[in-house]
């Protein structure tokens, strides 16, 4: 077995995988969310604080299989370095006291083998990665043959959604209440910009339409419970538009076998269905992670892990850093 280790962002989680099979043995949470809804968005220290609390407590509930493990993996890039730095030097303890090698993660892998906990992979695809801080297409043909198609050039999809509704006031995280919102909204009210439009390339950025939501907010003045369900409905169309017509550029030149939407923000149902109709037309297999997958959670890590054990790739106490940001898989 394999214990792993989350601690990327706000989110403490522990979990421990069976190596042959994949099972998933013990899996736990602790969400920060409503600690840092009141700023409206993470805040490094705050979360870095919750994770000395939170983690020792969930380790607490693991250690009747420490005699069963064979390694300690943890997330250590990329993310905050605060909030990294608790997970790596609990793993980095836990690989002193119990003997055990340590496996470093790529947490963004995480996202991407999150389609496989308690399932054996299917490659090669086609990752859609929408998270926080990242909207990226990657080729996927392996764990250690990787390739981003495309990125953006400066907010992510989910991060877009989290500043939205920080202007708006609905709290953090912005994207489950602006779909919930949405689905009260009319999407037809406010004509939003689509990023990019004219733009051949596959490439995305959210800044604009981030502005162009502000300047609409401004001009509003006083905004009822309904104008801010339209400013979400409308938002949320144009920026799942943005995502769909860079994709329909992609399957156009090549459509692939396997297609699958990975990360935080791949639980927004709107853009589910889109790449779903998406994929019907090219005849794609679509592949989703399970809704309670899609955020940070080390059971994803974990999954990672296992593959990473096969091959023995394993990382020294003494090389083992965290990374706040990575350019390559």
């Amino acid at each position: 077995m394999i214990l792993s280790i989350e601690s990327s962002c706000d989110d403490s989680s522990i979990a421990i995988t069976e190596i042959d099979t994949n099972r998933l043995v013990y899996h736990k949470k602790i969400s920060q969310e409503l600690q840092h809804s009141v700023y409206g968005g993470v805040v490094p220290e705050l979360a870095a604080r919750l994770h000395v609390e939170a983690l020792p407590k969930i380790l607490e509930e693991c250690k009747e299989y420490f005699p069963k493990l064979k390694a300690i993996a943890v997330t250590n890039a990329p993310g905050l370095s605060v909030t990294l730095m608790e997970g790596v030097t609990m793993a980095k303890a836990l690989a002193i006291s119990l003997n055990l090698p340590l496996i470093a993660v790529n947490h963004l892998k995480g996202h991407i083998y999150s389609l496989f906990i308690e399932k054996d992979s299917i490659l090669p695809l086609t990752v859609l990665l929408v998270s926080g801080g990242h909207t990226q297409i990657i080729e996927v043909n392996s764990l250690v043959d990787m390739k981003i198609l495309a990125s953006t050039m400066d907010d992510s999809f989910g991060e877009s959604f989290d500043k939205v509704a920080k202007m708006l006031d609905l709290g953090y995280p912005g994207g489950p209440v602006i779909q919930e919102l949405s689905s009260k909204g009319d999407a037809q009210k406010f004509d939003f910009p689509v990023p990019l439009r004219q733009s051949p390339k596959i490439e995305f950025s959210y800044s604009g339409l981030k502005n162009a939501v502000r300047v609409e907010i401004e001009k509003q003045g006083t905004l009822s419970d309904e104008i801010k369900a339209d400013i979400c409905a409308s938002f949320q169309k144009t920026a799942v538009e943005h995502i769909m017509q860079k994709l329909k550029k992609l399957f156009k030149q090549n459509a692939p076998k396997n297609f699958a939407i990975v990360g935080g923000a791949s639980a927004n149902t709107c853009l589910r269905g889109e790449v779903e109709n998406l994929c019907g037309k090219y005849g794609t297999t679509l592949m989703l992670s399970e809704l309670k997958y899609c955020s940070d959670n080390a059971a994803m890590i974990g999954r990672v892990a296992v593959e990473q054990y096969k091959v023995g790739d394993f990382i020294s106490i003494d090389e083992l850093d965290v990374q706040t940001r990575i350019k390559v898989f």
